[in-house]
């Protein structure tokens, strides 16, 4: 209990002043311990994310968008996560697709949720490096502990038909226990066979 050894001689003086009695001051040196792993556990989380940039949904600029600020605050609440639905953001290059989706992953971190972002591209990568290490089984099992995958840019770049494969193996996987946002600038991928 670092914070306990940190701060409980500051507390101890801070209540002795103020008369508090010793259950106040267990109290408080409890909550001060508490706050701290609830900080460092979505600190961690928020690591593990991989986020590309912290950017959260509050400094996003909605009026420029036309997206609705509403309907995004309300996914932020994260129903959508623990309903495992997925979340498709289309939408041209530059229009914030990325942003959003990063928000909304903070967010899912901050209700000390397990995530992780990728781009489609670094995904079909590590899938495609793992099975060719006959390791394909253990980096699918490390999708499978998440609650939100957030896969970036499907579409930008042609996929090959094992590529796709890949892919919808891992969503595939985790469709009905985690949530699944997908950003890409048109509306079907482009997969080839």
């Amino acid at each position: 209990m670092p914070t306990i050894g940190t701060q409980f001689s500051r507390l101890a003086d801070a209540a002795a002043r103020e008369g508090q009695l010793h259950v106040g001051y267990l109290e408080a040196l409890l909550a001060a311990e508490m706050e701290e792993r609830e900080s460092r556990a979505i600190t961690r989380l928020l690591h593990e994310a991989k986020l590309p940039r912290m950017k959260t949904l509050d400094a996003f600029e909605f009026d420029r968008s036309g997206v609705s600020a509403a309907q995004l605050r309300m996914l932020a609440e994260g129903d959508y996560v623990t309903k495992a639905e997925p979340i498709l953001l289309i939408g041209e290059a530059g229009t914030g697709k990325t942003h959003l989706a990063t928000g909304l992953c903070v967010a899912a971190c901050r209700q000390r949720r397990r995530v992780r972002f990728t781009t489609a591209t670094a995904l079909i990568n590590e899938l495609a490096e793992a099975a060719h290490a006959n390791q394909l089984s253990r980096a699918l099992g490390r999708w499978k502990r998440l609650d939100l995958i957030c896969i970036d840019e499907l579409g930008f770049v042609p996929l090959a038909g094992t590529a796709c494969e890949l892919m919808f193996q891992v969503i595939a996987d985790r469709a009905e226990e985690a949530a699944v946002i997908v950003t890409t600038n048109l509306p079907f991928p482009n997969c080839r066979r």
